[in-house]
């Protein structure tokens, strides 16, 4: 019999960094040409046949980068799955607002037994050729702060876009399978998986690394 799961993803980060685009993208094919800062949180759906046997259910919540740190965001992370924390290639400030953001989601978002929900560290604008944050430093908060991996993305190009989120739902139809199976999940490698993550654009017939 095939199944259906609905998997509840936050994207956040601070505001013009790309995030409503990425989430138009992914789920409707076209980026927001103009820019409208979202006010609270929107919402988007996409639907996914995974499998045979799986059809997976992705309720996007775009969080507004005005929210960061309110009392609000609890209300807005319950019940969450997976996160996508998004920072701005060209932008330091973006990139040093990830840490607080990772905090502020892991002290109020958790998976039974305590454990972090998995999360994604995204930098948008990789067409751009700025590059002030060294990704050294990218990989060692990736470390430092547990983000199971981060990635370049381009949403004006298309890259890295639908890749990522391919990554990110092997991990929560892993993460859910092993709950069915009722493991405790410990080792599963949703948090701190180290090395390198490929992730490969069938466009582009080439591979890119989600590292961390």
């Amino acid at each position: 019999m095939s199944s259906e799961v609905l998997f509840k993803v936050l994207i956040i980060g601070d505001a013009l960094v790309g995030k409503t685009s990425f989430v138009q993208k992914y789920v409707h094919g076209n980026p927001r040409r103009e820019y409208k800062p979202t006010i609270g949180v929107d919402f988007a759906l996409k639907v996914i046949r995974w499998s045979d046997d799986m059809t997976v259910r992705l309720q996007l919540w775009d969080i507004a980068g005005q929210e960061r740190f309110t009392s609000m965001t609890r209300v807005y992370y319950k019940g969450a799955a997976a996160c996508v924390i998004m920072f701005d290639l060209t932008s330091p400030h973006t990139f040093y607002s990830t840490i607080r953001w990772k905090q502020d989601l892991d002290s109020k978002c958790t998976l039974p037994g305590g454990r972090t929900i998995p999360c994604i560290l995204a930098g948008n604008k990789s067409d751009l050729t700025s590059r002030p944050v060294p990704k050294e430093t990218i990989d060692k908060i990736c470390k430092e702060h547990s983000f199971l991996g981060w990635t370049e993305m381009s949403v004006k190009d298309d890259s890295n876009v639908s890749e990522s989120m391919e990554y990110l739902i092997k991990e929560l139809v892993q993460n859910h399978l092993a709950e069915l199976d009722q493991t405790d999940g410990d080792g599963d490698g949703s948090v701190d998986r180290g090395g390198f993550i490929q992730l490969t654009n069938p466009k582009a017939q080439t591979e890119r690394r989600l590292c961390c």
